[in-house]
């Protein structure tokens, strides 16, 4: 009887232990982080901003994997960076693309600042979705659309947010992607940027479309995330203006607010030498994984 009992209570868990096993690996994604982060800064022209190519090439390796690589006339004289987008063929005609930016900021290179937050979180994140794609690849395609992994160069400033001193890498890739006709063919992109935060608060940017904006609304309630979403909303500039400019549906998901606002960091630790692994949680990047695959699933419903 009591081993009937037993049998009985297993079969009982194993619903919620698959549904456990459904979750994106928040715990590989922070490896990820950290191991990206130990790098230190990666701002352009430095000795980290190679390091930092070589591990997306080495992680990369086994993908269709194509590296992005321009000078960007940038203030402070012409500068080399390199784009990283990694490529998962689908059945369905269209593209997905889930972004970030992977470069530290220029004006703090002498503080030790390493972006575990801002840049190094959402590199973790896109790294372990290489890995949930790989495994849904059935003949060497996803069932649905197509999913391109982007790692922009060139987000930061180099002394200021006016004007254009910034977003050098998705400025020059949607340029690039216009000409050759790539952009028509995209039906979301989906910018990922400082979402490793423990205390996650994602804010609805309101340059976003709107339509798409919601879409990720509706996987975050679908994933039971919907608590740590749109809470606040407000404009945000980032890497998914050149697209949006360019007429694709492109949603910036982001978690501006992080760590506390003083008199001394009004901005919290946001381009601070504050923003360290510890102010990160594999737990966020689980949630926001997780939502991340809800919405290509929305997304593969679309015509």
């Amino acid at each position: 009887m009591k081993q009937l009992m037993s049998i009985l209570l297993l079969l009982s868990l194993l619903p919620s232990l698959a549904a456990a096993q459904e979750h994106f690996s928040g715990d590989r994604a922070y490896d990820y982080a950290r191991d990206f982060v130990a790098i230190g800064p990666r701002w352009c022209l430095g000795p980290g901003h190679a390091k930092a190519e070589a591990y997306l090439r080495a992680q990369l390796r086994h993908d269709n994997l194509e590296e992005d690589a321009f000078t960007a006339n940038t203030v402070i004289g012409p500068v080399p960076m390199r784009n990283f987008i990694a490529r998962f063929p689908g059945r369905k005609n269209g593209i997905i693309v889930l972004a970030t930016h992977y470069e530290t900021n220029y004006p703090l290179r002498n503080i030790g600042f390493v972006g575990a937050n801002d840049g190094g979180s959402t590199t973790g994140l896109l790294l372990e979705m290489a890995n949930e794609l790989r495994t849904h690849m059935v003949g060497g395609k996803l069932d649905g659309y197509s999913v391109w992994l982007v790692f922009l160069d060139g987000e930061e400033a180099f002394q200021s947010w006016q004007g254009e001193d910034h977003t050098y890498g998705s400025r020059h890739l949607a340029a690039k992607w216009a000409q050759d006709g790539t952009l028509s063919r995209i039906k979301a992109f989906l910018l990922t940027d400082m979402l490793g935060d423990k205390d996650l608060d994602i804010m609805r940017d309101t340059t976003s479309t709107l339509w798409l904006s919601d879409l990720v609304g509706q996987a975050a309630r679908i994933t039971g995330h919907a608590r740590y979403f749109y809470k606040q909303q407000g404009a945000e500039g980032d890497d998914h203006d050149p697209f949006l400019q360019r007429g694709v549906p492109a949603v910036d998901i982001i978690d501006s607010d992080y760590g506390p606002h003083t008199m001394a960091m009004p901005d919290g630790w946001h381009h601070t030498a504050e923003d360290t692994m510890d102010k990160i949680s594999a737990h966020s990047l689980t949630i926001v994984g997780d939502v991340l695959l809800e919405s290509i699933h929305l997304l593969n419903q679309r015509p």
